[in-house]
C-alpha cells in the first residue's frame, strides 16, 4: 500500500466509521460462528497498525504479522510485543499448526498468488482451525482507493470460492456485508468516474456523517449470518482445512 494508506490509517483507525463500526461486526461473526476453545491461539497476517488485535485478544492470545515498517512498530505497541514479518505467501518462520484462527481482513487481495497464501495460512491452523477472511467485493467497483492500496484484484463469490477450493480448503458460506451503505458507495464512485473526481482519499467525513455511517453500518451485527444480505462492499467467510 502507498504511505498514505499507513499514515491514515494510524490516524483515524480509532475514529473512523468504518474501522469502529467493523470491529465489532467482526467480534459478533467471531463470537457466532468460529467456534474458538477458550483461550484461542490467534494470528492477524497483515495487521496493519494494529487496530483489529484488542477486538482479537477477546478470543485468546495474539500473534501478528505486518510488513510495513512503520505500521508493525505501532501494532507492536498496541499488541505489546513485537510483531512479525513474514510476508505472504511463504509465511517463513510462522509456526505450522499452532493457532486456531488465522484471520486475513482486506490481506489476500494483496497478494498476487492468492491460493498459495492461503495454502500457507491453512498450514499454519491447528486441528479444526480456521480462516477469518474479508475481501473487497465487485471488480466493477474498482476505484483509486483500491490503486492505491495496491489491490490486485476485488472478489466475487465464485472467484473467492474458487481459491479458497483450490486451496483445499471449504468454507461456511460467503456472506456479503457492508450492505446497508452499498447503493452510497455506488452512487458515490459512479458519481467520481463521471465527474473525473475518482477520489483515494479515506479521510473521515464530518463528525455528524461519520457517528450516521457508524450507526448504519453497526447494524450489520445483528444481521450477518442470521438474515440474508444483500450485495455489499465486502465478502466474509471462514475457511477450513476439507
Amino acid at each position: 500500500m502507498d504511505r498514505v494508506v499507513y499514515d491514515r490509517m494510524a490516524a483515524h483507525d480509532s475514529t473512523h466509521w468504518w474501522y469502529r463500526a467493523r470491529r465489532d461486526i467482526l467480534s459478533d461473526y467471531l463470537a457466532r460462528y468460529a467456534d474458538l476453545p477458550a483461550q484461542a491461539k490467534v494470528l492477524e497476517i497483515g495487521c496493519g497498525t494494529g487496530h483489529n488485535l484488542p477486538m482479537l485478544a477477546r478470543f485468546g492470545e495474539v500473534d501478528a504479522i505486518e510488513i510495513d515498517e512503520a505500521a508493525g512498530e505501532i501494532a507492536s505497541q498496541r499488541l505489546g510485543k513485537p510483531v512479525g514479518t513474514a510476508p505472504l505467501p511463504e509465511l517463513a518462520g510462522v509456526a505450522r499448526g499452532a493457532y486456531d484462527l488465522v484471520a486475513v481482513l482486506d490481506v489476500i487481495e494483496h497478494i498476487d498468488d492468492d491460493v498459495a497464501a492461503l495454502k500457507a495460512m491453512a498450514d499454519a491452523l491447528k486441528p479444526g482451525g480456521r480462516i477469518l477472511i474479508a475481501v473487497p467485493a465487485h471488480q466493477w467497483m474498482w476505484s483509486a482507493h483500491d490503486v492505491v492500496n495496491h489491490h490486485k484484484r476485488r472478489y466475487s463469490k465464485q472467484t473467492l470460492d474458487a481459491a479458497i477450493r483450490a486451496a483445499g480448503l471449504t468454507h461456511n458460506g460467503l456472506r456479503w456485508f457492508n450492505s446497508l451503505l452499498f447503493p452510497v458507495a455506488v452512487a458515490a464512485r459512479v458519481a467520481g468516474k463521471l465527474t473525473g473526481k475518482d477520489d483515494s482519499d479515506d479521510s473521515p467525513p464530518p463528525a455528524l456523517v461519520n457517528t450516521a455511517l457508524e450507526a448504519v453500518f453497526r447494524v450489520e451485527r445483528f444481521l450477518l449470518g442470521r438474515v440474508p444480505m444483500t450485495p455489499g462492499l465486502s465478502l466474509i467467510t471462514l475457511a477450513e482445512k476439507g
